[in-house]
């Protein structure tokens, strides 16, 4: 099937992009945004854009600036530190199938080519960001379709940085697919369930991911070949067959709360409970979790770190009843050792529930019991709020837009950027470009 893919990376027209697929590609756009102001932030983020700099210089090559932080480095580098900074803040879209995220790496991939050698309008633009996210979700169903192990999103996004990259570069349908191999061969095929246990800043693998992509493009450009992708040419041919009439960037979720997907039914369900009964936190002397195998494995009870509350659900669901809200600040700092979240976190009981594991990855659902005057009292299920069944509306993906950015950017700034995504094919790219890369 790699005729199909080359076909559609090389072929793929903003023309031919359905009016529902480019109003998708400004949602996605901007949410990334959001996350990456936000993710800046983090300590993670911050040694990753240090790194970079030290480590990840322009040499002899061209120069592209880190993401909302200005300093010039490889665009390998920039795609690496920028892909980093958006998955320290575990807010960006991913989707069920894949069990992970295209946009963390595409985003900081496409904007470090086009701040170095591949200045774009905003169609090519729009067009290279939805392509981004076609080759890289298929890739992922077809990772997890032709092995057994669970991988990181790194060890496939590589090949959406590559496509992007090839396309840009115009190589020809050799290098092309010599760009997809070389990502795909060098793409962490890190085990996701290691972080899960052992929540840490290896995070997703995305940061390697974009690394590695962009790397083959530029390999590729050069001569450098690489291994036939399997991914591409050897695994469940329908998923390439249709691409450009099945847009799986509108099959994305949003998340509304920066933690671990998997954990967000159950703050889904024990929200819903609780405005049900008109509980304060003070009431609620027991919590029962009912959840799907992988939920469970988010089981830090006392994190002392971003990372570690990004990937707990007890933790996040009992921060959400204390807070009524699951932000930026409910996850890091001082936070962390809030005593009401504390006691819920430690009373809870996660269990799974061979019926909703069932329906994983296709669908994640959780239930949540209350002890109250000592009787339990039974939730409803609840699925996860954001998957393409229940979308986040446009105004609630502003809002979170705005929530994350306030603290890091004035006003006059975030507005430029909300008009300017808004506006997309339309306006001043080089305008924009400036706006997502000068320092916070």
């Amino acid at each position: 099937m790699a005729n199909a893919a080359i076909e559609f990376i090389h072929g793929l027209t903003y023309g031919d992009l359905p009016p529902s697929v480019v109003h998708q590609a400004r949602r996605c756009l901007l949410d990334l945004i959001g996350v990456a102001v936000a993710g800046r932030s983090t300590a993670l983020s911050r040694l990753a854009c240090d790194f970079a700099a030290m480590h990840m210089g322009r040499g002899d090559g061209p120069q592209s600036r880190l993401l909302f932080d200005g300093r010039g480095v490889s665009p390998t580098g920039a795609a690496f530190a920028g892909a980093a900074t958006i998955d320290s803040f575990d807010a960006h879209d991913g989707h069920r199938l894949t069990k992970g995220h295209a946009g963390v790496a595409v985003l900081p991939a496409l904007l470090a080519y086009a701040d170095a050698d591949f200045p774009v309008s905003g169609e090519e633009f729009l067009a290279c960001l939805v392509l981004g996210y076609e080759i890289g979700t298929r890739a992922g169903i077809a990772l997890h379709g032709s092995v057994s192990d669970y991988h990181t999103s790194g060890a496939w996004n590589a090949l959406a940085c590559a496509a992007i990259g090839a396309r840009l570069m115009g190589l020809g349908h050799g290098q092309t697919r010599h760009a997809l191999g070389i990502a795909e061969y060098h793409g962490p095929r890190s085990q996701m369930m290691r972080c899960i246990d052992h929540p840490t800043m290896v995070k997703d693998g995305s940061a390697f991911g974009a690394l590695a992509g962009v790397s083959a493009a530029y390999l590729a450009r050069a001569g450098f070949t690489g291994a036939p992708a399997v991914t591409v040419e050897r695994c469940d041919p329908t998923l390439w067959m249709d691409l450009g009439s099945r847009w799986t960037i509108m099959e994305q979720y949003f998340k509304p709360y920066p933690v671990c997907r998997w954990a967000q039914p159950a703050i889904e369900a024990a929200l819903a409970l609780q405005r049900a009964l008109g509980l304060s936190v003070d009431r609620i002397e027991g919590l029962r979790i009912h959840t799907f195998h992988e939920g469970t494995r988010l089981a830090a009870r006392k994190p002392s770190t971003t990372e570690e509350a990004q990937y707990s659900t007890p933790f996040a669901v009992a921060a959400a009843l204390v807070h009524g809200r699951l932000g930026a600040y409910e996850i890091s700092g001082e936070a962390l050792a809030h005593s009401d979240v504390l006691r819920l976190a430690a009373q809870a009981e996660v269990i799974e529930d061979p019926a909703l594991s069932a329906l994983f990855p296709d669908a994640r659902w959780a239930r949540v019991n209350f002890l109250v005057d000592g009787h339990w009292v039974a939730g409803e299920p609840r699925p996860a709020r954001g998957d393409p069944e229940f979308s986040l509306s446009d105004h609630e993906l502003m809002t979170k837009f705005t929530e994350l950015s306030e603290p890091h950017l004035p006003p006059g700034r975030r507005a430029a950027i909300t008009t300017l995504a808004a506006m997309l094919p339309a306006g001043d790219m080089a305008e924009f470009l400036e706006h997502l890369l000068s320092p916070t």
